[in-house]
């Protein structure tokens, strides 16, 4: 479908029908009783069976083929930079085949990555607008970029976070991976993003970048940050004792992340299921980063925690959509009257030993995907990186 220039949104009415399996993203009712949705401008106006939904007049319908359509898939923790390039893989068009693994909005936890980095407040400031401004001008390949993270850095005060709120940046980067690293110091800042209305996640764990350090579990909860930014470590977890200190302490988001510890990801959900906060459940693959780039990264946090993580595929699928969504106060993951139409139809993959596209998953394989849609337009057609599925959805009329 090619790079996206600008935010663009459907222009009048897009009508899927014939929809085997709808999943809402809601983790209350993560299966809903229908087949069709419409949606006009961009945003969802009807779900339901398809006698009970206006469907005429569409500019754009489309037949998915006995398909399952789930709500596109959030990515709650990336590190871009500018445009579709990271230049700590030196690669282009990750965010493009990101699209084609059925994710159709990322979250920045900061723009660590830019070589030559500034670290002085004024520079710290003028690179997060930068980002903020360039990617809600430019979507690649129409994915979501919400970016303009700062990494905090000793010497800011309060007005510096009004002034980036003023600005338009409404998140922090990870705490701790500039020099500011100790609770106290972040607490205070924390406080400051908070009253400017700026979310805030916190590095936990061993460092992963040069001037990164150690964030361990009574740093995080002094911190009290908005999100435990991959409690699964990046790549270096804590000990379990503290993942559960953590999600015993506090009610803040728990975010897992594909490029952590796979024990202590499958630990964080078992308590924050025990505990049924699964509300909190967040899923990233913080990345770009030294183990690469992950196209599939979600879809393989969804198949590993609902494989070996005891959930049900179904409920998965929440923790990438409307989790996200509802922690991070975006308009889309869930398929409700009113979100963004962004939307992913996928099926099981040819060959898998699962019955169906949740048992599929549930015994770990990842599904196919036949279409990606952001904001009512086809931006993806049958991925160039999951495998084949078994059915996919078909464009009946595209004026």
């Amino acid at each position: 479908m090619g790079l996206a220039a600008g935010p663009e949104q459907q222009r009048g009415r897009l009508v899927i029908s014939n929809i085997g399996l709808m999943l809402s993203g809601d983790l209350k009712a993560p299966i809903l009783e229908a087949d069709t949705v419409v949606a006009e401008h961009g945003r969802i106006v009807a779900v339901g069976r398809a006698k009970d939904c206006d469907t005429g007049a569409a500019s754009v319908r489309i037949d998915a083929q006995g398909c399952a359509l789930a709500p596109g898939l959030i990515d709650s923790h990336v590190h871009p930079v500018f445009g579709d390039w990271t230049p700590r893989q030196g690669q282009f068009g990750w965010i493009d085949s990101f699209l084609n693994g059925g994710v159709t909005s990322m979250i920045s936890a900061g723009e660590v990555h830019l070589p030559g980095r500034p670290r002085d407040i004024i520079g710290v400031k003028a690179l997060a607008i930068t980002a903020q401004r360039a990617y809600t001008n430019f979507r690649p390949g129409g994915v979501k970029v919400l970016a303009g993270a700062p990494v905090i850095e000793k010497g800011m005060v309060e007005s510096d976070f009004m002034d980036l709120a003023a600005a338009g940046v409404t998140l922090l980067g990870e705490v701790g991976l500039g020099s500011v690293k100790a609770g106290y110091e972040a607490k205070e800042m924390v406080a400051w993003a908070r009253k400017a209305g700026i979310q805030s996640t916190i590095h936990t764990g061993g460092p992963s970048v040069p001037g990164s350090g150690y964030i361990d579990a009574d740093t995080v909860l002094e911190a009290d940050a908005d999100i435990i930014g991959h409690i699964n470590g990046g790549h270096t977890a804590l000990p379990l004792s503290q993942i559960r200190c953590l999600c015993e302490g506090c009610g803040r988001g728990i975010e897992i992340v594909h490029n952590g510890n796979e024990l202590a990801g499958l630990t964080a959900l078992r308590f924050a299921r025990e505990l049924g906060q699964l509300e909190r459940v967040i899923l990233g693959t913080d990345s770009p980063a030294g183990s690469g780039v992950q196209p599939l990264g979600i879809l393989r946090m969804i198949a590993l925690l609902s494989s070996l993580g005891d959930t049900p595929a179904e409920i998965a699928f929440c923790l990438a959509t409307g989790n996200t969504a509802r922690m991070r106060k975006l308009d889309c993951g869930l398929i409700e009257t009113g979100r963004a139409a962004d939307f992913v139809l996928m099926d099981r993959a040819q060959h898998s030993a699962g019955t169906d596209l949740l048992d599929s998953v549930r015994k770990g394989d990842l599904p196919g995907i036949g279409m990606v849609i952001i904001d009512g337009i086809v931006r993806c057609g049958r991925s160039r990186n999951t495998p084949p599925a078994d059915r996919v959805p078909v464009i009946l009329s595209n004026p």
